[in-house]
């Protein structure tokens, strides 16, 4: 593949411009369909999208070699992405503000250092926890509001809920680290696994979707812009780059644009100790970052 930071920069910047529209679409799906079931259609959406795009690139060969060498791997990361994660997260969306569940859910980078100590036996420098510890604490702004009073009026379950997915998440990538297979492999088996899963819990615990056009509208825009086409931006973004960092450097502009999003079609009104919050939570994962990326070196 030609190396051209610009084409790098643009397919990074439509990655990011479709990502920070997800919590919005999360939201305005959950209007009509459950948590379940906006997982079992999105899910279906991404895979029929990682199918068409395995047979595209004709890579069905590397499926089969990859079911009978890792199939118990896949089994699990379906399991857990997108699964777990999502029905996790779009519970805590159902019960939180858009703006509270987002800018939580970003805590994945610090709760990735977390686990990696007791998981993969690594150690916490004084940057990772200063960076958790500020990332934390815009939590608890993000989820008082600013004030101890905030805390009768948010949903303690919708915070749990949002900070589990940030656990899941990290575990998902601590498992998924060492990845032997092509990124469009795993995630056709990642999603196999989890389609009869999904609906299985789905017709169980919420009954069959209603298909109206919103529904169907926002399980599409879930199934392709979070889940599908996002990701296969993104990495051709990775691929492109003659500088990887300044393409993913783009990612930390999403929760910020995403606020603009729920403001403009949900309507919240962005209070400032969410924006306190999560600016917090931003500057210690890039403190984080910077530090790996030193380390590195």
């Amino acid at each position: 593949m030609v190396k051209s930071q610009r084409a790098a920069i643009a397919f990074g910047l439509a990655a990011v411009l479709l990502w920070s529209t997800v919590a919005t679409a999360f939201k305005l799906s959950l209007q009509t369909l459950t948590p379940l079931q906006l997982l079992a259609l999105a899910s279906t959406v991404s895979w029929l999208f990682f199918l068409s795009a395995v047979v595209v690139t004709k890579q069905f060969g590397k499926v089969k070699k990859a079911v009978r060498h890792r199939g118990v791997k896949y089994a699990l990361i379906g399991l857990l992405n997108p699964t777990a994660y999502y029905w996790v997260l779009f519970v805590a969306y159902d019960l939180l503000p858009a703006q509270q569940a987002q800018s939580i859910n970003y805590t994945w980078a610090l709760m990735l250092a977390l686990l990696s100590v007791p998981l993969l036996k690594q150690t916490l420098t004084k940057i990772d926890m200063i960076a958790c510890l500020l990332g934390y604490v815009g939590v608890v702004i993000i989820a008082s509001g600013g004030s101890l009073e905030g805390f009768q009026q948010s949903s303690v379950v919708g915070v749990s809920l949002a900070l589990v997915s940030t656990v899941i998440w990290a575990f998902y990538w601590i498992v998924n680290a060492k990845q032997q297979d092509s990124p469009l492999v795993a995630m056709l088996l990642g999603f196999t696994v989890a389609m009869p899963v999904t609906w299985g819990l789905c017709i169980w615990q919420s009954g069959m979707p209603t298909l109206t056009l919103e529904a169907m509208a926002g399980a599409l825009w879930v199934g392709l812009f979070e889940m599908g086409i996002t990701f296969v931006l993104w990495l051709n973004a990775m691929r492109r780059a003659e500088r990887v960092s300044p393409v993913a450097n783009l990612i930390f502009l999403s929760p910020f644009l995403s606020l603009v999003f729920i403001q403009v079609f949900l309507g919240e009104s962005i209070a400032l100790a969410t924006f306190v919050g999560l600016t917090l939570i931003v500057i210690g994962t890039i403190a984080q970052q910077l530090q790996h990326k030193r380390s590195s070196q």
